[in-house]
């Protein structure tokens, strides 16, 4: 499947977490060690916001790994809310338009896992898309149908009970074509101002995912780690697998429930699909 990582707080290089720490995110591209899959090489994205207009997005087609220009924009840009993602692929083309991270506007969307049996259910699907949304759907992956659902189903307004009936639609769409346990999910969306993310599966046996502690925690941990002590009391990471071996940095994301991480706090809540 995928590897991904959201970062937000005090503006850092993207280098300093896709390629400088022990297990970084070049690192589980080709070394991951709690996906499905060792190697994620087909393709990768990453997604900044800079201030209020829309986020930019860099997607390439090719293992991460070799990218010189991923390299080079993450060498020199600087942000306080971005997104990174390492594809692979769950059957769905290698191309440019099925890389993550997915924008509409303001907002960014990245998943690990999958819709089972995707291609069965894929048209009864995007009927439920709205009509206006609908032609902003640029590629074929499940994740951005997922994306798309979400959208329709209100993710501008009110980013959780949106998931939770998009949920909650592919559960019920997949439940008429028979098909057991349809979602897998690792989750991550934003507006620019805040940030969610979502561990469920149908099964009750999600993909990884781990958020860092706080840093003020970090720094009694680690003092000399001269990165805790360069950002702010307000960053935070949420990744596929943990970025290094520093006992007690990571706490894992519970079972079916979703964060929130904005300005005023962190909050981590039971996650319930609703039918529709």
């Amino acid at each position: 499947m995928c590897r991904w990582l959201v970062y937000t707080g005090s503006p850092i290089r993207p280098e300093e977490l896709l390629y400088k720490v022990d297990h970084s995110l070049i690192d589980q591209s080709m070394h991951a060690k709690l996906g499905v899959t060792t190697l994620n090489g087909d393709g990768f994205g990453m997604g900044w916001y800079d201030g209020p207009r829309r986020p930019g997005v860099f997607r390439g087609i090719g293992p991460a790994w070799g990218d010189r220009n991923l390299r080079e924009l993450a060498e020199h840009l600087e942000s306080g809310l971005f997104f990174a993602h390492i594809r692979a692929s769950t059957g769905t083309a290698v191309q440019e338009t099925n890389c993550h991270p997915f924008r509409y506007r303001t907002w960014l969307w990245m998943h690990n896992g999958e819709i089972h049996d995707f291609h069965r259910i894929k048209r009864d699907l995007a009927l439920a898309v709205e009509p206006e949304l609908f032609p902003h759907l640029e590629g074929s992956t499940d994740s951005e149908m997922m994306f798309y659902l979400a959208l329709s189903y209100g993710l501008r307004d009110d980013p959780p009970a949106a998931v939770a009936r998009m949920v909650g639609h592919v559960e019920r769409v997949a439940a008429e074509h028979g098909i057991a346990n349809p979602v897998q999910m690792t989750i991550a969306t934003s507006n620019g101002e805040r940030v969610w993310i979502f561990r469920y599966s149908s099964a009750g046996a999600s993909r990884s995912l781990f958020f860092s502690r706080r840093i003020e925690a970090l720094r009694e941990l680690y003092p000399e780690n001269p990165m805790f002590h360069r950002v702010s009391e307000r960053t935070r990471l949420i990744v596929s697998e943990p970025l290094g071996d520093l006992p007690g940095a990571w706490r894992e994301v519970p079972e079916s429930s979703y964060g929130v991480v904005e300005a005023g706090g962190d909050s981590l809540r039971d996650f319930h699909p609703t039918p529709v």
